[in-house]
């Protein structure tokens, strides 16, 4: 299960190097219809990003290609949105596996990152990504863009008023998110913070 207190999950940049004035920003649950809008935001502000996919979503006509050239990275949320804590081991195996493959058999990217659906995982999730020599990543900050739907100000405060140096924030490829995500960015910029990728 999901807790800010295991050191093996990347949660602040900090972990790996130093991360002053800088933030990553992290969308899951993608490839969706929304992504063509986030990467123009992102492309339009000049943001690097991190996407967190289902493989199940990764067709090749999804612009995954535009995604890679404009900087981002594409790490795996496996196959579907499906629990690992409560799967078997070799269960897990393979939603982590398979995910793996088909991305980089389409987008011919090794991946390298890998977030649990619904940030839960056990020691099974562990060995497994210790076997497929994958990085784990978290978040440090939620939007919790999900439950605000029809609170867009709500999302922007989640993430604004609570990052600090390092953070890795979480958002979803959503409608909502789509609409705040300039007023996110310039949040965070008007506090001094860039953006930064793993």
């Amino acid at each position: 299960m999901y807790g800010l207190t295991d050191e093996r999950w990347i949660k602040n940049n900090n972990q790996i190097c130093n991360s002053e004035k800088k933030v990553l920003l992290t969308f899951d649950d993608g490839p969706s219809r929304q992504l063509s809008k986030i990467l123009d935001i992102l492309n339009e502000k000049n943001i690097p990003a991190m996407f967190f996919w289902h493989s199940n979503l990764l067709f090749k006509e999804r612009p995954w290609k535009r995604v890679l050239e404009e900087g981002h990275i594409i790490g795996s949320h496996a196959v579907n949105h499906k629990n690992l804590a409560k799967l078997t081991k070799d269960q897990q195996y393979k939603q982590i596996k398979y995910s793996i493959d088909k991305i980089e058999e389409i987008t011919r990217t090794k991946v390298r990152y890998f977030r649990p659906p619904f940030g839960q995982y056990n020691e099974d999730t562990i060995s497994i990504l210790y076997e497929l020599d994958l990085v784990p990543v978290m978040w440090e900050i939620t939007s919790f863009d999900w439950e605000n739907k029809s609170t867009p100000e709500n999302i922007i405060n989640n993430v604004v008023e609570h990052v600090q140096d390092g953070s890795i924030l979480l958002l979803h490829e959503l409608k909502q998110t789509v609409t705040v995500l300039p007023q996110i960015i310039d949040g965070i910029r008007e506090k001094g913070y860039e953006f930064t990728l793993l």
